[in-house]
């Protein structure tokens, strides 16, 4: 099925889709998390069965909305004059099996890919982690690209574990979110922490977080931190929401 077979509302989607992950794009980069075309950043488009995600080795420079290509859950080439990612199989894999992300995000940054070339998750001892992902971040399986190898590994590894982040073995991270932008924070914080953690071991053994105070960190900071939600203007109907408001 082609994009022109989706309605208008769909496509019209598509196209603010193509937007956001063109302009996240652009943040791996900045915050070197990649190098040369490595990486990639997709996102599910509301209302349909598609995500959207950038052509295989194109440059960041020219990541353009326009550039953006649409791929059905199965990974299979719905809009766009480029081949998609060489990651496109685990992505479809995770849109598939795990219903509730909406984005995203494999880099090849430094410190996390160390990790993953020792096959050893990053211990939880900041309270960074124990906010952000809720204990350790954990490695996944090998698996060569090129089929859902990846996308497998992926989802059995975080459906044992809170981490949103997955330290594939032997290539990168791999992180998820509830859209493009919160995968793409992850991946920014598994970089983060990947670095610290590496760093604190060449001082001596880093000290682990007692569970129990994990647990109060990560319920803290997963359902209080930030700001609450507007409120309705005095005399609104409170069961209507603001078609603005963005869950936390």
């Amino acid at each position: 099925m082609t994009l022109t077979a989706y309605p208008q509302e769909v496509r019209a989607e598509v196209a603010r889709t193509r937007e956001v992950v063109a302009r996240l794009h652009a943040e791996l980069p900045r915050w070197e998390l990649v190098v040369w075309t490595a990486g990639n950043v997709s996102q599910r488009v509301p209302g349909a069965e598609l995500f959207v995600i950038k052509p295989s080795g194109v440059g960041y420079d020219e990541l353009t909305p326009e550039a953006m290509v649409v791929c059905d859950l199965d990974g299979t080439l719905v809009d766009g004059d480029r081949a998609p990612s060489s990651d496109t199989a685990a992505h479809a894999y995770v849109y598939r099996h795990l219903p509730e992300v909406g984005g995203v995000v494999h880099t090849h940054s430094t410190y996390a890919v160390a990790w993953a070339a020792r096959g050893e998750e990053i211990p939880c001892v900041l309270t960074m982690m124990a906010d952000e992902f809720g204990g350790p971040v954990p490695v996944g399986p090998f698996a060569l690209i090129g089929d859902d190898s990846i996308g497998r590994g992926i989802v059995e590894t975080l459906s044992r574990s809170r981490s949103r982040a997955v330290l594939m073995r032997n290539h990168g991270p791999f992180t998820v979110g509830r859209d493009a932008r919160a995968a793409v924070k992850t991946a920014v914080m598994v970089e983060e922490v990947a670095r610290t953690v590496h760093v604190a071991r060449q001082l001596g053994e880093p000290l682990p977080i007692p569970q129990a105070d994990v647990d109060r960190l990560y319920e803290r900071y997963q359902h209080a931190y930030g700001q609450p939600a507007p409120q309705p203007p005095a005399g609104a109907d409170a069961s209507s929401p603001d078609p603005q408001e963005t869950p936390a």
